[in-house]
């Protein structure tokens, strides 16, 4: 039996929280908080494993903790009424930061209109005001909420006031209620923007590389009509300039949509969750404000909860006329988000391409999964597509991940699709090969909304003489996992 001593730690390559998050090395600590906040403590309960725990499904706790979160490490007093949405603190710290990296980065000059306050514009704030709260008091930005309801104005403004530190650095800004126009051109102006696309960002690894004027249509979509309030024109004034706006889109198209998911409770109300088209159709309007406002921002940015969307978003993106792109990932547990930035400013300073490289992440989104599928089944038909054609594999079912080694006849039969038709037979191929000799990737699964996954594969040695192949042999598991589990749709008659 091989010695503990001799067994290597295998190193996470899945992305991990912003080294500069508060939670990035101490995660909270529930013990010690409820310790020292009894109202938090009756939400407290322990594991089996001693671990403490809170039910994730339960609005109150998770309200509370994000109550004595912002308490206890940012020294803010917040409160939301019933059935708002309740943000998780380290994720929208995430954000935060994220921005930052943008505005500290030599890529777009910086606008002395603000002096040295970074000024930003957070859409749709809600009762929660999150993002102007963590950004004034992490670091001392200034803000424009913007919401439409009564209550979401009311409750931001309660939790501007009850932290007087920072309370003249926010503004909370009431919306129009009417509905925005649903196209650049009722405004006057056209789509396509004279300006050229020097820049853009690769979609995994947020690299920089220039991008050439797409000569492709951009492919319509009925989903893509915004028919909600303003988001930026109309409420922003003439003479404003910001250096930021930031937005948690609605991500669904229905509150049954939005409900799906059993596992968690952070509240929401349909003007927080919903819209027509959900946030495809939210962010692609966002996109056509951004293009009559052009260098109003510095930078214009939003979540995205679905890759496929992302997708979509950054070809519209390219068909406008931006200068730069850049995307980046949240993570948080089994969760992931997409960071999507874009501006019209251009370069203050000449991108070089870096040496073409193949890139170490790619992953794609299963969508439309069949009732009876599960993050574990696929997790299991990736182990099994890889032992088919003989590669070696290391499954870890509490980490939702499968280590593949390969030689280069096994990459060979994947790429030339063979690895159906091998049966159930794996070759003997074990661990214990020259790491030099073989393609060392990793395959991840994660839970995005009910009924999508994203399967993400890294790839360990990218300068491996095997490298080459990786891109194809993630295409081929991809259209191989997309018939097994994802339905078909039917086609227009």
């Amino acid at each position: 039996m091989p010695s503990k001593k001799n067994k290597r730690k295998r190193p996470d390559l899945r992305p991990t929280i912003h080294p500069r998050n508060k939670y990035a090395d101490k995660p909270p600590d529930f013990t010690l908080l409820a310790s020292l906040y009894p109202s938090f403590k009756t939400f407290v309960f322990y594991s089996r494993d001693g671990r403490p725990r809170i039910d994730w499904t339960d609005f109150n706790a998770t309200r509370e903790l994000t109550r004595v979160l912002l308490l206890h490490d940012h020294d803010l007093n917040w409160w939301i009424p019933d059935g708002q949405l309740c943000p998780t603190v380290p994720n929208r710290s995430n954000y935060i930061h994220w921005i930052e990296d943008l505005l500290s980065s030599d890529i777009i000059p910086k606008n002395n209109v603000n002096g040295n306050v970074v000024r930003g514009f957070d859409i749709g704030t809600g009762a929660n005001c999150i993002y102007p709260l963590l950004g004034a008091s992490l670091l001392g930005w200034s803000f424009v909420g913007s919401d439409i309801t009564d209550v979401a104005l009311e409750w931001a403004e309660r939790n501007v006031k009850d932290n007087p530190q920072i309370s003249e650095l926010i503004e909370i800004r009431k919306v129009s209620s009417k509905q925005a126009p649903n196209s650049v051109e009722q405004n006057g102006e056209s789509a396509m923007s004279d300006s050229k696309l020097d820049v853009s960002c690769n979609l995994i690894e947020c690299r920089e590389e220039p991008l050439s004027s797409p000569s492709f249509a951009l492919p319509t979509d009925m989903h893509t009509n915004y028919s909600g309030p303003p988001i930026l024109l109309g409420v922003v004034r003439d003479y404003e300039k910001f250096d930021f706006c930031m937005c948690n889109p609605p991500f669904f198209e229905s509150m049954e949509e939005a409900g799906l998911n059993p596992k968690t409770s952070c509240g929401g109300t349909p003007e927080e969750m919903v819209c027509t088209g959900g946030e495809k159709a939210f962010i692609n309007q966002l996109i056509e404000d951004s293009v009559i406002l052009k260098e109003s921002f510095r930078w214009y940015t939003s979540m995205v909860g679905r890759k496929t969307n992302l997708k979509f978003l950054t070809s519209k993106l390219r068909e406008v006329g931006v200068t730069i792109v850049k995307t980046t990932e949240f993570i948080q547990g089994q969760t992931c988000r997409w960071g999507l930035a874009w501006s019209f400013v251009h370069p203050a300073r000449k991108i070089i391409s870096p040496p073409v490289a193949e890139k170490s992440i790619l992953s794609f989104t299963l969508e439309g999964l069949q009732h009876q599928s599960s993050a574990m089944d696929v997790l299991l038909s990736v182990e099994s597509f890889f032992l088919t054609c003989g590669a070696s594999c290391r499954l870890n079912t509490s980490s939702f991940t499968v280590d593949i080694k390969a030689s280069n006849d096994q990459c060979d039969t994947i790429v030339k699709n063979e690895a159906q038709g091998l049966g159930n037979k794996p070759l003997e191929y074990t661990f214990n090969s020259s790491v030099g000799d073989l393609l060392c990737f990793r395959i991840s699964v994660f839970q995005q909304i009910p009924g999508t996954l994203l399967v993400k594969a890294s790839l360990q040695h990218r300068d491996g003489p095997l490298s080459g192949l990786f891109s194809s042999i993630v295409q081929q598991m991809e259209e191989y996992l997309t018939s097994k589990f994802c339905r078909r749709k039917a086609k227009p008659r």
